[in-house]
């Protein structure tokens, strides 16, 4: 049994990006090539074995919810979409995501939904220090859970 679940983001981002953090948020999500320098997520530490068989860490960086296609354990499709709407000139951009995460995986996404917390309009503000950015659900569930940021950190199952 896999220890998977299924991430769903549906937001709308407030504040007009700055072009670096597009292109980084792009990478994430899968519809971009990697920024030279990352800084929404600067570190993505992964043990490896070294050549005498012994752990390392090493600095791994990977787009954090970019797969596409067919999803291996919730069903369905796993998506990122980020595109332009409402009035261009005040930088709104719509979000979504639907994404399969694993809880090793949970702080640097976690990292990445904080900021994206910074970001998100005010509708997305159940308190002055709580967004709801979406939705989990254990893949064997039927029960999604509410997907908030409180105080600058997420709230994973």
């Amino acid at each position: 049994m896999a220890d998977i679940y299924e991430l769903s983001l549906a937001l709308h981002l407030r504040e007009q990006l700055a072009d670096e953090e597009l292109a980084e948020l792009r990478w994430h999500l899968g519809l971009g090539p990697r920024p030279k320098t990352l800084r929404i997520v600067s570190s993505f530490p992964v043990v490896v074995e070294d050549e005498h068989g012994e752990p390392v860490i090493v600095d791994d960086p990977v787009p954090l919810l970019g797969e596409q296609g067919e999803a291996w354990k919730v069903d369905g499709a796993l998506v990122s979409v980020l595109v332009r709407c409402g009035d261009a000139r005040h930088g709104a951009w719509a979000l979504t995501v639907r994404q399969e995460i694993h809880p090793d995986a949970f702080d640097p996404t976690g990292e990445l939904l904080a900021w994206l917390a910074g970001k998100a309009d005010d509708r997305h503000r159940v308190r002055a220090d709580t967004v709801q950015l979406g939705w989990t659900r254990f893949h064997e569930s039927d029960r999604f859970e509410p997907l908030v940021v409180r105080d600058g950190e997420v709230e994973w199952p």
